[in-house]
């Protein structure tokens, strides 16, 4: 579209009152965004020029380290604890737990009167009061046969990574950017509009095409270096958390010399998203809505690339639970809140942003006073793996909490790769009483049609997706290589 057409039409729209929410959330999504600084080479200029514009919230986590549990969350600003909802499933529209009618936050736009929106992976079995829904989210085209060894695991399609020449217009995220982009210019007069966009990168398959991989020469790549006794002071309990993924762990990784390549390939497919929203944010400029909308841009958790010598998610430190949170728009001033913050606080930012009541279950807290003074504080945030696992987060420490009793406990501010665990430590005992005051008290077990990812105790005995957790006899997917690696 020409700008000058762009400008006829921007002129033509009267300023949306209430404004309208553009949420863009992005899955698998670590802090390896350039104004986050978790990798020194992340190559994000658009979500770095939306963080410039907005606020910035560099200690936010999400409520469930896994995609369907973490994104219940989001869109119900309910807690694991609430609705037992831990893994893979039950997706919200199958669950038929006690909170079952609490209203997911796109019917709340919509019966608000918003134009709603939604396209790309938000969360399954969404699509709550949308009129219009586009593209779903996934990898888009995927090579015949994988780029990488298989994993032992098996030859799991999903998990590869690697150069991948394809057209854009076979990227799912691109087709995704297409709708969105389009949709904005359809959005009925006179009326503000709820916009969800979900992107799919750098979740695996990392298939990056060639404009992206050459962003990262492999002889100029930075690769950390792997503690292999990293977790020699962390709770044998953690292994449980993902006894049996597909992600495979370092051991792995190193034996087939994967680890650069895997490095290479999270980059690049996260440039290739980020160019994505900058698609998005254009086109939202050339409606002339950018001025009267509030942008918010979150991932569903983090991943790991090494760190405590695993690849994936589901674990309750700093790589698997923090992630990128901005919100930008109209009355916001740029800013860096280094509070905690929780993605169950994202419902009622939006709504309260929006001028909207926010429904009396939400669990979460508006971070409006934060964007308004960035150092106003907020509790600590909780993330959950699974029943009776916890993360507790403040501005400095992190205590984990696991479901036999044992505990670790990081000074992040002095240790931000939390290597020593400082538990035992009587200095910080007051500290790890004052974030254990704050888990939850009334916890939900597994919800009914749980499955994938799952951990429970039955009959005094661990129980990983139905089958029992083994310390003596761990799966290949866990330990392929190396006996030294084995929880003592």
């Amino acid at each position: 579209m020409s700008v000058l057409l762009a400008a006829a039409l921007a002129a033509a729209l009267p300023a949306a009152d209430p404004p309208n929410v553009l949420m863009i959330c992005v899955d698998d999504l670590n802090d390896w965004v350039g104004c986050l600084g978790g990798h020194p080479q992340a190559k994000t200029p658009n979500i770095d020029a939306l963080a410039e514009r907005g606020v910035l919230f560099t200690n936010a986590h999400c409520n469930a380290p896994i995609c369907t549990a973490s994104r219940a969350s989001v869109m119900t600003s309910l807690r694991p604890a609430s609705t037992g909802i831990y893994g893979l499933g039950p997706a919200w529209r199958g669950y038929q737990g006690d909170n079952r009618d609490a209203k997911p936050m796109p019917q709340v736009f919509a019966d608000a009167g918003y134009h709603t929106v939604t396209a790309g992976k938000v969360w399954p079995g969404g699509s709550y009061g949308v009129q219009r829904v586009g593209p779903g989210g996934g990898p888009g085209k995927t090579p015949k046969e994988k780029l990488i060894p298989p994993t032992p695991a098996g030859n799991n399609p999903w998990v590869d990574w690697g150069e991948y020449d394809r057209p854009e217009s076979e990227v799912q995220d691109h087709k995704v950017a297409d709708f969105i982009t389009s949709e904005m210019w359809s959005v009925p007069a006179g009326k503000p509009a709820y916009i969800e966009c979900g992107f799919f990168l750098p979740h695996v398959p990392c298939h990056a095409t060639p404009e992206f991989w050459d962003l990262f020469p492999d002889e100029d790549l930075v690769v950390e270096k792997i503690d292999v006794q990293d977790r020699a002071d962390c709770s044998p309990f953690a292994w449980y958390l993902h006894w049996n993924l597909p992600e495979p762990r370092v051991s792995w990784l190193q034996h087939h010399k994967q680890r650069r390549n895997l490095v290479r390939a999270y980059l690049a497919c996260t440039a290739m998203m980020d160019a994505e929203v900058g698609r998005v944010l254009k086109a939202l400029e050339e409606t002339g809505r950018a001025d009267n909308t509030v942008v918010c841009l979150w991932s569903d958790h983090g991943w790991h690339l090494g760190e405590k010598n695993i690849t994936g998610k589901n674990s309750l430190w700093e790589p698997s639970t923090r992630v990128p949170l901005i919100v930008a728009g109209p009355g916001i001033e740029p800013g860096v809140c280094g509070q905690p913050a929780e993605l169950i606080d994202v419902y009622p930012t939006l709504t309260d942003l929006a001028g909207l009541e926010t429904p009396g279950h939400v669990e979460g807290l508006s971070l409006r006073p934060q964007l308004e003074d960035n150092a106003a504080p907020h509790r600590p945030v909780i993330t959950q793996s699974n029943p009776g696992n916890f993360g507790v987060r403040d501005e400095r420490y992190r205590l984990i909490h696991y479901a036999d009793g044992s505990e670790e406990l990081y000074d992040v501010a002095e240790d931000p790769e939390e290597v020593t665990n400082r538990i035992g430590d009587a200095s910080l005992a007051s500290v790890a009483d004052r974030l254990r005051a704050a888990i939850p008290k009334d916890v939900k077990g597994l919800a009914a049609g749980s499955h994938s990812r799952v951990l429970e105790k039955r009959d005094g005995v661990w129980l990983w997706e139905g089958k029992p957790v083994n310390a003596d006899s761990p799966p290949m997917s866990i330990f392929p290589h190396e006996p030294s690696d084995l929880p003592r």
